[in-house]
């Protein structure tokens, strides 16, 4: 039996040795596996990675361009406030001029605005009580022949008048004439004002 011992121990040897071989060849075909998986892995995650860096960058862009909007926006409607603000105070000085001056500027109001000469004026219940009748007299005064006159009734405007002949009205209140100029003078007063 020493021979079919020999046999069996050289046959085990082989096997052995081939298990080994196909042991060892096995472990360096999961090396190189392992390796390629690696290296496709982290090229995966550094492509995740910028990625996630463009995605947070796009983001801050995004937001930084809101914000710059919304800043631009409240700027233009802080410097629309104070263009505005700037017509009600014009519109407020005109009111406010001293008698002298505000009269002559009515009376002037009312003359180019006359196609008869015989109109009645409108005035606001304060400006009729204070300057009516000096309103009157002067534009009768500049107009030739005038025949203006007061008007029993009163308007509700902050200044100026309203020319009335029957049903025809012409409006030269001071709320209308600083609103006419606003269209051609806002871009001039925002240029002064912000330039």
């Amino acid at each position: 039996m020493k021979g079919t011992e020999k046999i069996i121990a050289h046959i085990q040897a082989d096997a052995k040795a081939q298990a080994d071989a196909i042991l060892a060849q096995t472990e360096l075909q999961c090396a190189e596996i392992r390796k390629s998986y690696e290296a496709k892995a982290k090229e995966r995650y550094a492509e995740k990675i910028r990625q996630g860096v463009k995605t947070c960058q796009d983001n801050i862009d995004s937001v930084e361009r809101i914000n710059q909007m919304e800043a631009r926006k409240a700027i233009l409607a802080l410097k629309q406030e104070m263009v505005s603000k700037s017509f009600d105070t014009a519109c407020r000085m005109l009111s406010q001029l001293p008698q002298d001056k505000y009269v002559e500027l009515l009376a002037k109001l009312a003359v180019q605005a006359s196609t008869t000469g015989d109109e009645e004026i409108v005035l606001n219940a304060r400006d009729r009580k204070a300057v009516g009748q000096a309103v009157v007299d002067r534009a009768n005064a500049l107009l030739s022949g005038g025949k203006l006159s007061l008007s029993d009734s009163t308007g509700d405007f902050a200044g100026g008048l309203i020319l009335r002949r029957g049903s025809i009205e012409a409006n030269c209140t001071i709320e209308l004439l600083v609103e006419l100029c606003r269209g051609d003078m806002s871009a001039q007063l925002a240029k002064v004002l912000f330039e």
